[in-house]
């Protein structure tokens, strides 16, 4: 059997990686590849461990997050310790040594192995991960679908009925060229209706909705557009059972909650529940006072079609640009 070895950071795992490894994989019977960690890198460890396992089902991918030297200036058994790592790791004799930097080389010679360098210059694939750290949105598509939903941006469009919610976040993924999350609950509504509300019936819609998100993320670009979500979702089931609006946890909230303003006219398609000038108004404070508890990102969209396409697309490019990464 013949044995290959891959280590690195994977920081994030990108499409040059995974071509290092699909193209080990066509000359190896066996790829063992060595995530490394250390507790300060800025994308944790278990995560790039768990994208490299998913990425690469074919391959015995490992983990490793022992504080140990990571360049030879810094210990002068450098070799040494990063030999026995790997022995340890691959305690079986390894017949290749696989990367694209020049180390390999070494590398290789102290594990007794073959180094074979692929696309050192990144002709291939030209990026890096710490180009994709520093701007992931210009290098979207070099970052493998497994590791989208980390860098991905999520807007909510939140507002009372007949604001423009949905024409808006189609507009809004069109323009991005990425997806969009319809709204479940409107769905729901369509076949629930006349029995009547109920609190599980929230719950259900919640669920759902976070579902849908999960599901469509890896197809998506840089930004998700979202109709409704969990937040938005309280709101309705406070107006809907008179119960209070409280505050949620924030843990699954969305990046930028674009909050359309009901000064535009209403149009009853229906469906409608808000039908007087007040309800509007309540609805659309309620949800502000859900953002303003939940201590989300947001902004206030009003104005005609123009300015409420205009003012959330802004929105959405400064949340994207790199100086918008840490909101």
């Amino acid at each position: 059997m013949k044995r290959g070895f891959y280590l690195g950071k994977y920081m994030p795992p990108h499409r040059g990686h995974l071509f290092v490894c699909e193209t080990a994989m066509q000359l190896v019977d066996e790829l063992t590849v060595l995530v490394c960690a250390l507790p300060d890198d800025p994308i944790a460890g278990p995560h790039r461990y768990e994208w490299m396992k998913e990425a690469l089902p074919r391959a015995r991918v490992l983990y490793h997050d022992e504080v140990v030297p990571q360049a030879p200036g810094e210990h002068p058994d450098f070799w040494e310790i990063w030999t026995n790592i790997c022995k340890a790791a691959h305690p079986e004799p390894i017949d290749e040594v696989f990367g694209s930097e020049p180390y390999i080389e070494k590398l290789a010679t102290v594990l007794n192995a073959r180094p074979n360098i692929i696309d050192p210059d990144r002709i291939a694939f030209p990026v890096s991960a710490t180009a994709i750290r520093n701007d992931p949105y210009s290098h979207w598509h070099m970052i493998p679908d497994q590791v989208r939903g980390h860098f991905q941006k999520r807007v909510v469009l939140m507002g009372a009925e007949s604001t423009g919610k949905t024409t808006l976040a189609q507009h809004l993924a069109d323009a991005f060229e990425t997806l969009c999350i319809p709204e479940y609950g409107r769905n729901y509504d369509a076949v629930q209706r006349h029995v009547g509300w109920q609190s599980s019936d929230f719950d259900r819609i919640a669920a759902t909705n976070s579902a849908m998100s999960i599901a469509t993320y890896p197809h998506a670009g840089p930004v998700l557009i979202l109709d409704t979500d969990p937040l938005q979702t309280r709101v309705w089931q406070k107006y809907l059972l008179d119960l209070p609006v409280l505050p949620q946890n924030t843990a699954q909230t969305a990046d930028l909650y674009p909050l359309l303003s009901p000064d535009v006219p209403w149009i009853n398609d229906g469906t409608r529940y808000l039908d007087t000038e007040t309800k509007r108004q309540g609805f659309h404070d309620d949800c502000l006072c859900m953002l303003r508890q939940s201590g989300v990102n947001f902004c206030e969209i009003s104005g005609d079609w123009n300015d409420r396409q205009s003012k959330s697309k802004d929105a959405i490019r400064a949340l994207l640009s790199p100086k918008g990464l840490n909101r």
